[in-house]
């Protein structure tokens, strides 16, 4: 057998391990929701909504809610938590959702509004905005770990979901992406604090320009007074 032979069985092996992984998480997300609601997903063809946030801990930008209804026969590859995924492929996963999700709303709530109701308060709202815009009602959310309040649509909370649910997983990817993009753009109105590389992070580069510079329109004040005075 020649090295190109074996490279191409190698590559298919690891082409049939991934198929394996993603169905499995698909597995999961419908044992997870048929056990929580008492409905056997295919047989009651429920639209399942992965439900996953982005940008919780940062310094400064928005938090980022995404919610993505996928085919029930969805193959999309290498589905997982996005921050377990490079840059270059959360954007190949990113456009390939967009193609063929039944429905997807990635929701921004900004950095006056976390300040004003707190970070936890402010990523339920986004999540809530996030399923009120998508085209199409979900019956059942599934969700990374939280229940969200104040919506009126059965919700399965799942630990550590964005890596065992192909759902979550793809809403994650969804609000990392948009988020990290958003926050590039603010990277060119406000170059001196480096956004385009930390995303808002709470990087030793950030934190210094922070206390060079002050804080600019998007920083977090209630994230940022062990920094400086405010």
């Amino acid at each position: 057998m020649t090295k190109k032979e074996e490279a191409a069985i190698k590559r298919q092996e690891r082409l049939e391990k991934e198929k394996q992984r993603v169905a499995a998480m698909r597995e999961f997300e419908n044992h997870a929701v048929t056990d929580c609601i008492g409905k056997d997903v295919r047989g009651a063809h429920l639209l399942i909504c992965g439900i996953d946030e982005a940008g919780r801990g940062p310094l400064a930008g928005p938090v980022a809610a995404g919610a993505v209804i996928l085919p029930a026969d969805s193959d999309i590859l290498y589905l997982n938590d996005s921050k377990k995924l490079s840059a270059a492929r959360r954007g190949e996963l990113y456009d390939r959702i967009r193609q063929e999700a039944l429905a997807y709303h990635v929701a921004l709530v900004g950095p006056e509004r976390i300040d004003e109701i707190n970070i936890l308060q402010a990523t339920y709202e986004a999540m809530r905005q996030a399923v009120a815009g998508l085209s199409v009602k979900p019956d059942v959310l599934v969700n990374d770990a939280v229940t969200i309040p104040g919506i009126g649509i059965p919700q399965v909370p799942v630990i550590k979901g964005d890596a065992k649910c192909i759902s979550i997983a793809a809403a994650s990817i969804m609000a990392k992406v948009e988020r990290d993009r958003l926050m590039e753009e603010y990277d060119r109105q406000y170059p001196e604090y480096g956004f385009a590389s930390h995303k808002g992070y709470g990087t030793a580069a950030h934190i210094e320009a922070i206390r060079k510079y002050g804080p600019c329109p998007i920083h977090r004040r209630s994230f940022i007074g062990n920094i400086i005075s405010l």
